[in-house]
């Protein structure tokens, strides 16, 4: 008997790129199956194929094995496939309920039921173990809230084929088994599960299957009892990566303080008081809303202080905006990239140049000799991968993408650099680059600040860890001291809790 979902000589060509190349696999119901890859290695392209949002070039799908052609995702749910993007497509001033059966609303002639409406959101809501009522609009609950909202609103079409594509990267550990519980729920009804993610742990937890991409390409179809991450990470990458935080050269020479924070209180952080030093990489660790962005924010004139003092250099440092902050030679590689960090739909020359175009500039006109030069030097240093200069940053990788933000930074020669989850959504080959490239720019003398929510990566990259909580600091840790345990121990425990703790060691 064949699968319920095949996939037939896929090929997918943009202006200048081959996306997907004679991509073939099948999955079945009552399976998860993983998609593995680095970034533009094909996988979300994929998926927007099954969604109706793009036309292969070549290739067929079939579903039940009937072949199917979708002219838009409304097609595509009509035969029951649901895909949940990363970005969320959410109506944000609507309630919970309306979000949930949007589109296939229960009515009493032509208006609204909205008793059934509520009634049957709740018995959803219930089911998957979330405290929120239907009634709430989705802008006043949290981003975790509202991936969920997208999960039950593809939960209540009864689709048979359900995709989900990086789904707990705005969740907590604390919510992501629940995730994982309505995941293995959809399993037992005999559905089709597409899971995408980069966070290898995930895949050996939830799916069957994994298929591996690389370029486009189909790599290997692989069952997860019969494989390990380090034979995935070849397959996906080329390559074996090895320890890379061991590989990695780092910079041993530190300079003067470089910023200095002494109390500073804003609407959202609350006395916190630091130094970084230059050549340095400062690591800001703690749980989701622990004040670690909020930090960041303070330092680029994001959000105004309340109280305390900064001093950047020696000098008092109180910055009225992000371009204040930007004169001072202070740059944010900020988390959301797609949203804070780079303009979409204009060339990856764009993205890069804006930062100096004052530098490119004669007599009021860019000096496109010396332009195109800067970008040629900024793509080969960054090893940005894009067919030219003028391709649109939106179809680039999220790895390219963050290297755009990179080289566009480091173009202005910063004296710091803040790192907001520099490798989110990132795939392991490009993560190992973006690492080189966080202990290059502390080589080069500029002070860095690195936010990360993944353990392993802010103790393998940073010099010093400042553990935060509740909106304050709550510990440093040095390098050599660091472990998972005693950085998660001051991320949680209140300062009795841990003196108990150390106090039985």
């Amino acid at each position: 008997m064949s699968a319920y979902l095949t996939f037939e000589n896929i090929s997918m060509e943009f202006p200048g790129v081959k996306a997907l190349d004679q991509m073939s696999f099948s999955a079945d119901k009552g399976e998860v199956v993983a998609f593995l890859g680095e970034n533009g290695a094909g996988k979300s392209t994929l998926l927007k194929i099954l969604n109706g949002d793009y036309h292969p070039t070549k290739g067929r799908v079939r579903i039940g094995g009937r072949e199917v052609s979708f002219s838009s995702p409304n097609d595509a749910i009509a035969a029951g496939v649901s895909v949940i993007y990363q970005e969320r497509q959410l109506a944000s001033f609507l309630s919970i309920a309306e979000n949930i059966f949007i589109g296939n609303m229960p009515k009493k002639g032509i208006l609204i039921d909205f008793g059934e409406l509520n009634r049957k959101a709740k018995a959803i809501i219930e089911e998957f173990g979330l405290s929120v009522s239907p009634a709430e609009r989705v802008k006043d609950i949290s981003v975790a809230y509202q991936q969920m909202v997208e999960i039950m609103k593809a939960y209540s079409r009864n689709a048979d084929i359900i995709c989900f594509d990086e789904p707990t990267a705005p969740l907590t550990d604390a919510e992501i088994p629940i995730l994982f519980r309505i995941i293995r729920k959809l399993k037992k009804m005999n559905k089709v599960i597409i899971y995408v993610s980069h966070r290898m742990n995930e895949l050996f937890q939830i799916a069957d299957r994994v298929i591996v991409f690389k370029d486009g390409k189909f790599v290997a179809d692989k069952k997860m009892t019969e494989t390990d991450e380090p034979e995935l990470i070849r397959l996906m990458v080329g390559r074996d990566l090895g320890d890379v935080f061991q590989s990695l050269k780092r910079n041993k020479k530190q300079g003067e303080v470089v910023l200095e924070m002494n109390r500073v209180t804003t609407d959202r952080i609350k006395e916190v008081s630091l130094q970084v030093h230059a050549g340095e990489i400062l690591g800001l660790s703690g749980l989701a809303g622990a004040g670690r962005t909020e930090t960041a924010r303070a330092v680029f004139g994001a959000d105004p202080m309340v109280s305390g003092e900064m001093f950047l250099d020696g000098q008092a440092y109180r910055p009225k905006s992000p371009r204040d902050a930007m004169d001072h030679g202070i740059a944010l590689c900020p988390e959301d990239r797609k949203l804070e960090g780079l303009a979409l739909i204009r060339s990856v020359k764009e993205n890069i140049d804006v930062s100096i175009l004052n530098r490119l500039t004669r007599a009021g006109f860019v000096d496109e000799k010396k332009e195109a030069e800067f970008i040629r030097q900024s793509i080969e240093d960054f090893s940005i991968k894009t067919p030219s200069p003028e391709q649109k940053t939106l179809y680039l990788s999220g790895g390219n993408q963050q290297k755009i933000i990179l080289a566009r930074w480091l173009a202005i020669r910063p004296k710091l650099v803040i790192f907001d989850e520099p490798t989110k959504g990132i795939d392991v080959g490009a993560k190992a680059e973006i690492y080189q490239m966080i202990c290059d720019t502390a080589g080069s003398g500029a002070a860095v600040i690195l936010i990360s929510s993944e353990l392993p990566e802010v103790i393998g990259l940073s010099d010093r860890i400042l553990v935060m909580k509740e909106g304050r600091v709550r510990g440093e840790i040095l390098q050599k001291d660091a472990t998972e345990a005693l950085v998660l121990s001051y991320a949680m425990m209140s300062e009795m809790e841990r003196e108990e703790t150390n106090a039985e060691k």
